[in-house]
């Protein structure tokens, strides 16, 4: 039976970000996903214009490459930690790693309203229907470990005051914190569109220049180390092996930036 899904702005982007991820699994396969298709495949929506926008598509998917590793290098290191995955919309990381104590999946009460529907969690897996500048801190109920919170397709939609509350919110409530958080920079914010994020009425409205920019703005978190999508790209189209190496194209990347509560 399939499952007819109405949501505008920020939160409708989340079904062109997992029809990505599907379609992917589905066709040339530089990642598996097997819980996105199983979630498109029962969605009434018209992916018509994700379909036609290859450069969100890429994006997603460079992204994903990049961030699996990374989480899962993590967690290897980090047994038994705990990870909050802030805007995590219909992300479905927390099926493809293990590793974790528990997975907190953070969003808006009206995408968890969707997520709760078309993927019931509980156990080690839990939801969190707020918005990543609530207080949410006091959701999570671990106190004592070491906790990776996820910041993936965010901030490049909120402003610079925005990102700030969210990292207050972290650095209030974690001791021992890491964040893995998706930056874009301020020239592809101002000129860059991609046509189906468009389509929901979605604008990019903030961007940084890069890691150290980043850390700059957040007194209580220090520059550990930031990752090109180049690098993501690379596994599925080659010339990015290259390309990658030139300024002009990884500086102006979407980039993984990693950090740590000093």
């Amino acid at each position: 039976m399939s499952e007819k899904i109405t949501l505008s702005g920020v939160p409708e982007t989340m079904l062109q970000t997992v029809y990505a991820r599907a379609k992917e699994t589905k066709t040339r396969g530089a990642i598996t996903d097997s819980k996105a298709v199983e979630l498109i495949d029962r969605l009434d929506y018209d992916f018509s214009m994700a379909d036609k926008d290859a450069a969100m598509h890429s994006g997603v998917i460079a992204r994903t490459i990049v961030l699996d590793q990374l989480v899962k290098s993590y967690l290897a290191s980090h047994g038994g930690a705990v990870v909050v995955n802030i805007a995590c919309g219909l992300d479905t990381r927390c099926y493809r790693m293990s590793g974790y104590s528990h997975w907190y999946n953070l969003d808006l009460p009206e995408t968890i309203a969707v997520r709760e529907k078309l993927l019931p969690e509980s156990g080690s897996i839990s939801q969190i229907a707020m918005s990543a500048m609530d207080d949410w801190g006091g959701e999570i109920k671990e106190t004592s470990t070491d906790v990776l919170v996820i910041i993936e397709g965010l901030t490049m939609y909120l402003s610079e005051s925005d990102v700030k509350r969210i990292f207050d919110v972290i650095a209030a409530r974690f001791d021992r914190v890491t964040v893995f958080v998706e930056t874009m920079n301020p020239m592809v914010v101002k000129r860059f569109k991609e046509k189906s994020i468009e389509a929901s009425k979605a604008k990019f409205t903030w961007g940084v220049k890069n890691g150290a920019a980043l850390a700059a703005l957040l007194p209580d978190f220090r520059f550990v180390e930031e990752h090109s999508l180049c690098e993501g790209m690379a596994e599925f189209a080659p010339v990015y092996k290259l390309l990658g190496k030139i300024p002009a194209v990884s500086n102006i990347s979407n980039r993984i930036v990693v950090l740590e509560k000093k």
